[in-house]
């Protein structure tokens, strides 16, 4: 029997090891490791979830520790299980792992994705913050027109109490309050319950994918982090930014996205320069030349685009786009400048607690504010630091309505941003084709 030490961050690594290590008697996990999400190491994978063989569950502990885990417990094999990660710092991991006496394993994606009995389509990224979200939504209304009746199946947040998260459907936005999400759940969740879309998430995705194929006739995975998908798909849609350039072929797993994908959307196309889209463009011809390609604009739309002209603005931006994303800025910003924003305010000087953190962590921020709220703390201090900032007007240009969720004492201006495809094939075309192959089959499938 071999002892194993999952590194995770509260997603893929729950999933690894429900469908390959739970259960399995030549297996024995002795802990899970945590980063990139606050609050997520020091609790433990629950013997709910963990089956009879773990009757005290598996620990969760950070990741730092890692060598003196290795050590102490006796690891025979680390198993890195998260996403979002360059090539040399997952090769740092393994150097730390292999010096400490351990073996370093990657397990497949093949191997590691579950069969639904309804079709699947995946929408995945090479980065997070690519604008994977607004392609997920295009999807769903193609699909909905197309007469298709879609679910969405999220990839985990389980940042809560992990027994009670195991399956989570979400049909109404009053189930946001239900599940006590936090800012980063909702930023993914409440797009599609505005559009009347069905959402499944938390940590057994398969009860999760049992449930979600008896309300939908397609699953649409809509995946974060830029992982792979958890279901085996029927299409593979993976997005890619001009705006990082290269990074397609050097995160991990985003260069396996790419190389995998059947429909690759460079997005961003309006705003990135010709250079670095072209690079992206070569990349794609190099080592995915079998994909198709679909080149798609972000448009950006102000609710009241006449107050922004002229003030002084703070740019609140989605949270995880801006750290292990590593963008310097986002749709906010776009927009800001876009309608004549007079100022960006610096809100550095008037962060507090975490959210200075977050600062000191990413120091490529700096005029605009991440929206971090992984917890009621983070949320209090996210609230505390935009009331402290000297300005006229905050442009909220997170998924989530932020002015519903927290008190702010100044007008704001929301931003949403949709794609627009300017290249053929467009999306629709795809699915047209995707559909008329599909939709068939699973009609003389069924009794």
């Amino acid at each position: 029997m071999k002892r194993v030490l999952i590194l995770g961050a509260a997603g893929r690594d729950f999933h690894n090891f429900n469908v390959v290590f739970r259960h399995n008697r030549d297996y024995q996990v002795v802990a899970f490791t945590a980063t990139q999400i606050p609050n997520i190491a020091h609790r433990r994978y629950p013997p709910e979830l963990a089956g009879a063989e773990y009757p005290d569950g598996i620990p969760v502990l950070d990741e730092q520790e890692m060598e003196r885990i290795i050590r102490e417990r006796e690891v025979d094999v680390v198993v890195f299980s998260y996403s979002d990660i360059a090539h040399v710092n997952l090769m740092h991991l393994a150097s730390r792992a292999v010096a400490a006496g351990a073996d370093f394993w990657l397990l497949g994606a093949a191997h590691t994705q579950l069969a639904a009995r309804v079709p699947v389509i995946s929408v995945c990224a090479v980065r997070t913050g690519c604008g994977k979200s607004p392609v997920s939504r295009r999807v769903i209304a193609e699909l909905r027109g197309l007469g298709w009746k879609p679910v969405v199946v999220r990839h985990p947040m389980p940042y809560g109490d992990l027994a009670s998260e195991a399956v989570q459907r979400f049909g109404a936005m009053s189930d946001l309050e239900r599940h006590k999400c936090t800012i980063e759940e909702r930023e993914e969740y409440e797009p599609h319950l505005a559009e009347g879309t069905t959402v499944y998430a938390g940590v057994d995705y398969e009860g999760i994918l049992r449930e979600a194929e008896r309300e939908g006739d397609v699953i649409l995975w809509d995946g974060g982090n830029n992982d792979t998908p958890f279901y085996r798909s029927d299409l593979e849609i993976v997005v890619a930014d001009p705006h990082r350039a290269g990074h397609e072929l050097a995160y991990y797993p985003g260069e396996v996205n790419l190389r995998r994908a059947d429909v690759i959307v460079i997005n961003k196309v309006d705003t990135a320069g010709l250079h670095d889209l072209e690079t992206v463009r070569l990349n794609i011809r190099l080592h995915n030349p079998l994909a198709c390609v679909v080149e798609a604009a972000c448009r950006v739309k102000a609710s009241n685009p006449q107050a922004i002209k002229g003030r002084r603005v703070l740019v609140v931006e989605d949270g995880p786009t801006l750290t292990h994303g590593e963008m310097s800025y986002g749709a906010g910003v776009v927009a800001a400048r876009q309608y004549g924003a007079a100022e960006l305010v610096d809100p550095r000087p008037y962060a507090l607690g975490s959210i200075r953190g977050v600062y000191e962590r990413y120091p490529h921020l700096n005029s605009l504010l991440p929206a971090m709220g992984y917890s009621d703390m983070q949320r209090h201090e996210l609230e505390e630091t935009i009331n402290r900032v000297p300005c006229d007007l905050v442009v909220v240009a997170t998924p989530v309505d932020l002015a519903r969720i927290i008190s702010v004492n100044k007008p704001c201006v929301r931003i949403r941003y949709e794609v627009e495809e300017l290249t053929r094939p467009r999306l629709a075309d795809i699915l047209q084709e995707f559909t008329s192959t599909h939709q068939p089959a699973l009609a003389e499938a069924q009794p």
